[in-house]
């Protein structure tokens, strides 16, 4: 499954490394790719470890909301899973 998880950035290091919170889940990503300035707090999507874009506020909490309603359906296994590869999909020549 491939799910681009609104993320929110919660550190931003030296290197352009961005330690982002995904539905409670930490992780680094590089922002190397991005054409936009990346702030603390602001959310992003993220493509196998690349910061892709921002996503407005609003629309990040709306997306997280539905994502939430369908990870309570889900085990707790499976629900680790989905957002640890969340973005680690395959780009299909993209």
């Amino acid at each position: 499954m491939c799910l681009s998880i609104p993320s929110k950035v919660i550190k931003i290091d030296e290197n352009n490394i961005a330690t982002v919170d995904t539905m409670g889940i930490q992780r680094e990503v590089s922002l190397d790719l991005m054409a936009d300035e990346v702030h603390l707090g602001d959310y992003i999507l993220i493509h196998v470890g690349f910061a892709m874009n921002k996503i407005d506020k609003a629309e990040a909490l709306a997306s997280l909301e539905v994502y939430q309603e369908m990870v309570e359906q889900m085990e707790e296994e499976e629900r680790q899973q989905v957002v640890e590869e969340s973005d680690n999909c395959p780009s299909n020549g993209v």
